[in-house]
C-alpha cells in the first residue's frame, strides 16, 4: 500500500521531470527543437542543434531536477518521516516525467541526465562508476547513444556488487531492482539509436582537427 509521503514524492518527482529545459532553452533562442536535428528535445540535441553552451544548460538543469526529485523532501520543507526508500521512488518518476512530460504534450527526452542527477541522490557510487564508463565509451566510440547504453549497464553490475559485498543488505535489493529499471529504460529508449547503428546511419561526435 503506497503512503501519502510516497504519493507525494512520485507526483513532484513527475511535475519536476515534466519541466521541458531543453525546449524552454531552446525556444528562448528561437529554435523549435522538435524541428531540427533528431526532433528530440534533449540535451544531445540541443548541443547539436544550437551550440554547446545551450546543451551543456540542458543537461545541468535536467540533471539538477532528477536531483531534487530525490531530495526536496529532505530540506525541512514538509514534515516527512525520513524513509530512505522515499528517494528510491523520486528518481523513476522524475524520469518518467523527463520522457512523456506533462507540460511538453508528452513528448520528451530520453532520461539519461535526469537519471543521472537522480542517482546522486541515491547512488552516488554507482553513479561515479556509471558516468567513467560513460566517458570511456565515448571516447572510444564518439557516439553518444552507445555511451548511454553502457552507463545504464554499468548500474546493476555495480548494484549487485554493492549488494553482495555489505552485510547490512536492507534497502541493497530495491537499489538493484532500481538500478535494473533504469537500465532497461534507456536501452528501450535508444533503440532507435541502435537500428541506426545497425544500419551505418547515426551520428557521431568528430574529434576536432588542427589545420
Amino acid at each position: 500500500m503506497f503512503s501519502l509521503e510516497t504519493v507525494s514524492v512520485v507526483i513532484v518527482g513527475y511535475l519536476l521531470g515534466s519541466i521541458p529545459f531543453g525546449v524552454i532553452v531552446a525556444k528562448r533562442m528561437g529554435v523549435d527543437i522538435f524541428s531540427v536535428g533528431s526532433g528530440n528535445p534533449g540535451a544531445t540535441n540541443v548541443l547539436r542543434s544550437i551550440g554547446k553552451p545551450a546543451g551543456y544548460t540542458v543537461f545541468i538543469l535536467d540533471f539538477v531536477k532528477g536531483l531534487l526529485a530525490t531530495v526536496w523532501f529532505k530540506l525541512g520543507l514538509v514534515a516527512f518521516s525520513g524513509d530512505p526508500n522515499l528517494a528510491l521512488w523520486g528518481l523513476p518518476a522524475a524520469v518518467l516525467g523527463h520522457t512523456y512530460p506533462l507540460f511538453s504534450k508528452f513528448k520528451g527526452g530520453k532520461g539519461v541526465a535526469t537519471a543521472m542527477g537522480g542517482l546522486l541522490g541515491v547512488m552516488p557510487g554507482c553513479l561515479l562508476i556509471g558516468l567513467v564508463s560513460w566517458l570511456v565509451i565515448f571516447v572510444t566510440t564518439r557516439y553518444v547513444a552507445v555511451a548511454s547504453i553502457g552507463f545504464g549497464l554499468s548500474l546493476p553490475v555495480c548494484s549487485m556488487v554493492s549488494y553482495w559485498s555489505v552485510e547490512d543488505k536492507s534497502g541493497q535489493l530495491s537499489k538493484v531492482i532500481l538500478s535494473l529499471l533504469i537500465m532497461a529504460w534507456i536501452v528501450w529508449r535508444h533503440r532507435s539509436n541502435l537500428q541506426r547503428l545497425k544500419d551505418g546511419t547515426e551520428n557521431r561526435f568528430e574529434r576536432k582537427t588542427k589545420d
